[in-house]
């Protein structure tokens, strides 16, 4: 008879593009998120949680450089054969939310919302399958005002969690002007006006010169390689690079030059006095260009937005894996979107709303060394008998009922030592030891960890002496010995 064979054991690897997320992490993060939270609460928005899983009907197009059926989504086929996938953003499940109860909501509706998504894209350096964004929109408002709005709370988010003016920018401009600038242009053919968007797409990069270049005849890349141009001539290409560089030394300048460049474009002209306004209510807040600037170089998801479009980036500089210095960059984006719930309702339903990108900017409070210390862990009651586990769990009863983070040794007690590797390996602050001769006596050792780790590092014989890490204290004393030691080093 044949042997049979064994099942191989599955590896224990997470996913390609996928990772895991331990306690500091996790804690850093919900403490974000509960900031973020905080103020998009004070500016009146409600929350809301929606469906990690949406049919790929109601998510429609995913991402704008994607046209493959499902690609770019984890998608599945129900048992009714109807498509389901995991959410891509937090947006095209607000539009879908907002198209099924739009008869039991207030308009306008403003929501936010927190937790992950996912993508089904080549992950890389940094680049996950799986984030987090914490989205507010205000669905059923035309005015810019609401645009406005979104952008000084973008700024007060930033500040909040901990990035000092200063450290950012929050970035605005409008579709609406490009649309004018293609208009002046005088281009009719779909594919000239798509590749022209994408060019303007890459103004970052290659700048003013290369964007000339890329309208024009083509340009040679990084690598030697020949990309082809859009094949304009200088004078079509010309009212595209002076939107791009048209911004000024204020705001007014910005607008004089944005009006210069639309020239007699109606719909450009519409989109110049959007912004214009924006620069007025936010000044009217005391958000003035050192956190929020018109910036028409900011072309983020053109091809998405209907209106204004905002950024916000970190202006500070890091080191990359190559050594070299560059900004952080974005953390944050959004716009104005007002074609999405007229998929749903046939009507059109304006909407302006942003997203952050929590990874992004839990990255960048780390770089600066504003998060990412040893977080601390419980206290830990070490086991002497295991007979008296009750007396031990009376204890951290006592602690957690006041309010302290605290927990029994549940592991061997047979070695002392390794209760405190383990307490030690927790980061906990202290160790509370009860053996036989406590017990009788009514006393406790309480054992500062914090105090015993520092003296351990520089402390001489006489320091040891003066300043004593194990205290003994009446067993009617715990909580308060134990909170006075926490309280010191808070």
């Amino acid at each position: 008879m044949a042997k049979v064979k064994k099942a191989p054991r599955p590896k224990a690897q997470t996913p390609k593009g996928f990772r895991d997320y331990f306690g500091p992490e996790v804690t850093e993060r919900a403490e974000m998120l509960e900031a973020i939270a905080g103020v998009y609460h004070r500016y009146g928005f409600d929350a809301l949680e929606s469906s990690a899983v949406e049919t790929v009907e109601a998510l429609g197009k995913f991402l704008p450089d994607v046209d493959r059926p499902n690609e770019g989504v984890f998608a599945w086929q129900d048992e009714d054969e109807s498509w389901m996938a995991l959410r891509y953003d937090l947006t095209a499940p607000l539009a879908r939310v907002y198209a099924q109860h739009r008869n039991d909501l207030p308009l306008p509706y403003r929501r936010y919302a927190m937790g992950p998504v996912w993508r089904n894209e080549k992950p890389g350096p940094g680049r996950f399958r799986q984030f987090y964004q914490c989205d507010a929109d205000t669905v059923g408002a035309a005015s810019v005002a609401a645009d406005a709005e979104i952008c000084a709370m973008l700024a007060d988010t930033l500040e909040v969690v901990g990035i000092p003016r200063g450290d950012y920018l929050v970035r605005v401009n409008n579709r609406k002007v490009l649309n004018g600038v293609l208009e002046t242009m005088g281009l009719d053919d779909d594919a000239q006006r798509d590749a022209v968007l994408r060019t303007i797409d890459k103004f970052d990069k290659v700048g003013e010169a290369g964007v000339r270049e890329l309208l024009g005849k083509g340009r040679l890349d990084a690598s030697g390689a020949y990309i082809d141009g859009v094949g304009l001539s200088e004078a079509q290409a010309e009212p595209v690079v002076a939107f791009l560089t048209s911004k000024g030394s204020d705001t007014a300048a910005t607008v004089a030059n944005l009006r210069a460049a639309v020239g007699s474009s109606e719909i450009g002209a519409e989109g110049v006095s959007e912004l214009e306004e924006i620069g007025a209510l936010l000044a009217s807040q005391g958000y003035g260009p050192d956190r929020i600037e018109i910036d028409p170089s900011v072309v983020r998801g053109l091809g998405y937005y209907t209106g204004p479009v905002f950024e916000a980036a970190l202006t500070f500089e890091i080191f990359d894996e190559k050594g070299r210095k560059r900004q952080f960059g974005s953390v944050a984006g959004g716009g104005r979107y007002d074609d999405l719930v007229k998929r749903f309702t046939g009507q059109a339903v304006p909407a302006t709303g942003v997203s952050i990108g929590v990874d992004r900017l839990l990255a960048a409070l780390r770089e600066k060394g504003r998060i990412g210390g040893t977080v601390q862990g419980p206290v830990v009651v070490t086991v002497m008998d295991r007979d008296r586990m009750a007396d031990y769990q009376a204890m951290v009863a006592e602690l957690r009922n006041a309010g302290i983070r605290a927990e029994v040794y549940l592991g061997n007690p047979k070695n002392f030592g390794n209760q405190l590797k383990y307490a030690d390996k927790r980061s906990s602050p202290v160790a509370i030891i009860e053996g036989g001769d406590e017990k009788e006596r009514g006393v406790l050792q309480i054992k500062d960890l914090i105090l015993g780790a520092k003296l351990a590092e520089s402390a001489s014989l006489e320091e040891w002496k003066e300043r004593p890490s194990q205290y003994e204290v009446a067993r009617g004393d715990l909580v308060a010995k134990v909170r006075e030691i926490l309280n010191q080093w808070a």
